[in-house]
């Protein structure tokens, strides 16, 4: 069963930033204060999709995307942006 918002752990900016896909395995990135799991995108293998890098907040980034914030339903939520 999936956490509840108010049960993901918090974390830092920083840390965020390890979980690029390169500095650790992981690729995160961060909308609206939640963080999600894409490791398992192809969109996201290499820790880049288009001009966008993982392990960063893309919330200011979706202004100008092609799709809307609905692309983060397919995706673990795994944390708390602090």
């Amino acid at each position: 069963m999936p956490l509840s918002l108010k049960e993901l752990p918090v974390y830092t900016r920083s840390q965020l930033a390890l979980r690029n896909g390169q500095d650790k395995p992981q690729v995160w990135v961060a909308f609206r204060g939640i963080i999600y799991d894409v490791s398992g995108s192809t969109l996201w293998r290499t820790g880049q999709h288009y001009e966008h890098w993982a392990g960063q907040d893309l919330t200011g980034e979706m202004e100008d995307a092609p799709h809307g914030e609905w692309v983060f339903d397919g995706f673990e939520k795994v944390g708390q942006l602090l």
